[in-house]
């Protein structure tokens, strides 16, 4: 089976069940999609697949074969940050870091859907967890890569 990953193609012949978290961590390589939960409720783990978001810990690589698999390590485009990331680092979002891929991820997604999300819309939108409790400065950081995003764009 193959799955592309970041625009890369690999080819899979492990057992169809395993996690895409551990196939993306052991056997591509790409460490920046975190174990957290290991039960799809704290979101460390979130990519996209075909532009949305999963939780990689629980789903299955045989559930992603033929899609468009996108991990933090593909998100920005060549030298240039993703908005998202653009704004992370300028609203300084992290503390300690850990849940951070996942939630750029999340947020990434996101505002592929609504552009301009309220302070409430990102409330019920993010399920992420940050156990740091960084959400002051996440929504502000949303905020700013939604502006970077429609600057961007026009």
């Amino acid at each position: 089976m193959q799955l592309t990953v970041n625009g890369e193609t690999h080819e899979f012949t492990g057992d169809e069940s395993m996690p895409l978290l551990w196939w993306l961590r052991e056997n591509a390589g790409l460490k920046g999609a975190k174990f957290g939960c290991g039960i799809a409720q704290c979101g460390a783990c979130t990519v996209h697949v075909d532009g949305n978001t999963v939780r990689s810990c629980v789903t299955p690589v045989a559930s992603v074969a033929g899609a468009q698999i996108t991990t933090i390590e593909g998100l920005a485009d060549g030298d240039a940050l993703h908005p998202v990331q653009e704004a992370w680092l300028e609203e300084d979002v992290a503390q300690c870091g850990y849940c951070q891929t996942g939630q750029i991820m999340a947020v990434a997604a996101m505002l592929e859907q609504n552009s301009a999300p309220s302070d409430q819309e990102i409330n019920d939108q993010l399920t992420n967890i940050c156990r740091c409790g960084t959400y002051t400065r996440m929504r502000k950081a949303i905020h700013r890569a939604a502006q970077i995003k429609a600057g961007r764009s026009s």
